[in-house]
C-alpha cells in the first residue's frame, strides 16, 4: 500500500477521492451528503474558512485508491489539537488499512508538535471498536439533520416566522447574498463569535477565535466551493447591533441541495425568540430564492437541545449520527 497526499489541484485524484466517500458512505450513511469533485477540490484548497486541511490517498498495488485520510491541524486557534477522519473501501476494510490510517494520522499531528487529536466516525460498532483500540476515548455525539423542503409546511413556518416577529418587535429583519456588508463587519465578529456557546460535550476545545479577517475567508471559501450564500440578520433597532444571524448555502452545481452554515444568537439579545425569527425568515426568502432547493442539511450536538427543538418545529429529520473521540498523544 502507498499513502500519498492528495494534491488539490489533481482533479482525477480529486475525482478518485469522491468516489471512494461515495462508497464507504453508501454502506455507513447510505443518506449522506457526498461533495463533488469540484467541491473537494475547494475543500483542499480553503477549507471551511481558508485554513484547509491535508487529504491521504492509500493506493492498492495497481494503484487503485482504496483508503483516505483526512487530516486538518487548525491553524486559527486550538494550535495544539489536530483532527483525523479514515476512510477504507468497504472490499479493503478489517484487513488493517484503518490502523495504518489511524497511525499515519498521528505521526502527522506529531510532526507539527500537535499532541491532542481528535477522530469522526459515523456512529457503527465497528469504527467504535476501531478507534477504541487505537486509545481514543468517546467525548461528543454529532447529529446531521435534514429539512425536507420539498413538503414543508409552510403555513407552520408563517406562524412561527409572524409570532417570532411580535416577540422580537425591537430587532429588524436584514437580508444579505454573498458577503455582509463592511459596516456591519466587526458587529458580526461578536455574533459569530456566539458560537462558542454551542456544547462542546467533553471535548478538550479552545473556543473559535473569530475575527473580521476570518470572517471574509469564510465567505471566500464558500464562493470557491461554487455556492450561494444566504445570509439574514437581525439586528437591534435602537443600537443597529447585529445581534443574530442564520445563514445556509445552496450548491450551484447541484441546486437541490443546501447547507445550513451556522446560526447563532448574541447573550445579551437571546430571550427574544430572534434564532426563531432568523430560520424561518430564511426559509420564507429561500422559497422565492431558490425553487429548486429540495433540502437542507446541518449539523448540532446532540445535547443542544435549544437548537434541535427549533429544527424539530421546522421539520428536520435524522440523516446520522457521528461520534467525536480525542486523545492525548
Amino acid at each position: 500500500m502507498d499513502i500519498t497526499r492528495l494534491d488539490p489541484d489533481d482533479a482525477a485524484g480529486c475525482a478518485e477521492a469522491v468516489a471512494l466517500l461515495t462508497a464507504t458512505h453508501k454502506v455507513d450513511c447510505p443518506a449522506a451528503v457526498v461533495s463533488t469533485a469540484l467541491g473537494y477540490q475547494a475543500h483542499l484548497t480553503h477549507g471551511w474558512d481558508g485554513d484547509p486541511g491535508r487529504v491521504y490517498l492509500a493506493r492498492d498495488e495497481r494503484g487503485s485508491v482504496i483508503g483516505l485520510l483526512d487530516f486538518f491541524a487548525p491553524n486559527y486557534d486550538n494550535l495544539n489539537l489536530a483532527w483525523i477522519e479514515v476512510e477504507v473501501h468497504p472490499d479493503h476494510r478489517g484487513q488493517g488499512l484503518e490502523d495504518e490510517l489511524i497511525r499515519y494520522g498521528e505521526q502527522l499531528a506529531l510532526d507539527l508538535d500537535r499532541h491532542s487529536l481528535g477522530i469522526a466516525s459515523w456512529d457503527l460498532p465497528d469504527k467504535d471498536e476501531l478507534i477504541k483500540r487505537h486509545g481514543f476515548e468517546q467525548k461528543a455525539v454529532e447529529v446531521n439533520r435534514r429539512q425536507d423542503i420539498a413538503n414543508l409546511d409552510w403555513t407552520t413556518v408563517q406562524k412561527l416566522y409572524d409570532e417570532a416577529v411580535l416577540a422580537a418587535a425591537d430587532y429588524e429583519v436584514l437580508r444579505f447574498v454573498g458577503a455582509v456588508p463592511e459596516e456591519l463587519l466587526e458587529g458580526m465578529v461578536a455574533v459569530t463569535a456566539s458560537i462558542n456557546d454551542a456544547p462542546k460535550d467533553d471535548l478538550d476545545m479552545e473556543d473559535d477565535a473569530i475575527s473580521p479577517e476570518r470572517i471574509r475567508n469564510y465567505e471566500k471559501a464558500r464562493e470557491a466551493h461554487d455556492e450561494t450564500m444566504y445570509r439574514v440578520i437581525a439586528r437591534h433597532r435602537a443600537t443597529g447591533e447585529p445581534a443574530g444571524h442564520t445563514v445556509v448555502t445552496v450548491e450551484r452545481e447541484r441546486p437541490h441541495i443546501g447547507h445550513q452554515n451556522d446560526t447563532a444568537v448574541s447573550r445579551d439579545h437571546r430571550g427574544h425568540r430572534l434564532g426563531a425569527l432568523v430560520k424561518t425568515a430564511m426559509l420564507l426568502w429561500l422559497r422565492e430564492a431558490e425553487p429548486a432547493l429540495t433540502q437542507i442539511d446541518t449539523w448540532n450536538a446532540e445535547s443542544n437541545n435549544h437548537m434541535i427543538g427549533i429544527n424539530e418545529q421546522l421539520g428536520y429529520f435524522i440523516v446520522g449520527r457521528g461520534i467525536d473521540y480525542q486523545k492525548t498523544i
